[in-house]
């Protein structure tokens, strides 16, 4: 090779030395198309627009304070609270409470009931209501006795834990009735195999 191809083979390969370099993702946020930020002011509303304007003898309705839902789920899914403005409500998976086919509860599931009646005498609350519920496998009538059997269990240890006379309960069995998640795949029927409890809030 001549001292000449021999420069020219030696400047190609340090230039793609020098310009090659790993390959590296944008480390900002993306933004979508169409939501890039914009400095022209937002479109002006014409109060004189028809289409703005109420029918003749037509008033708008009362204002109103719109409930708020707040949901916390932990991390296995076996626990879910709900709180609203009115109401708290706590639902269990069957399968952290009890055995397959069984209304027992277990020692450790003995305890979570437990916590929920602390919440129950924080709230000072008077109503509870404990619902049970099973997944759409085997016979709808059995589903309605099993779940039953279930919201007894739940509702017996709420009764021993807060030892309250003035406590009214309203237990349910609703078997298959109102799922919560599809019950075409095990993992949505394990989210509807539940007991549910809930009870007002506090106004306090």
């Amino acid at each position: 090779m001549t001292p000449t191809r021999l420069a020219l083979a030696l400047a190609t390969t340090t230039l793609l030395l020098v310009t090659a370099g790993p390959a590296r993702a944008d480390e900002g946020p993306s933004v979508p198309p169409g939501t890039e930020a914009s400095a022209s002011a937002p479109v002006e509303p014409d109060p004189n627009d028809p289409d703005l304007k109420l029918p003749d003898g037509a008033t708008l309705a009362q204002a109103k304070v719109l409930d708020i839902k707040s949901v916390v789920e932990d991390q296995s899914g076996d626990e879910r609270r709900e709180d609203t403005n009115a109401d708290v409500k706590f639902a269990l998976q069957a399968e952290v409470l009890f055995g397959k086919d069984s209304a027992r509860l277990s020692a450790e599931s003995r305890a979570r009931v437990a916590g929920i009646a602390e919440e129950i005498r924080a709230q000072n609350a008077t109503r509870i209501r404990v619902f049970g519920f099973t997944d759409d496998l085997g016979s709808s009538a059995h589903g309605d006795v099993l779940s039953k059997r279930r919201a007894d269990a739940v509702q017996q240890i709420l009764v021993q834990e807060l030892d309250d006379a003035d406590i009214t309960y309203e237990v349910r069995g609703y078997g298959e009735q109102y799922p919560i998640a599809d019950n075409a795949t095990e993992a949505g029927r394990k989210k509807n195999r539940r007991v549910e409890v809930s009870f007002p809030r506090s106004e306090g």
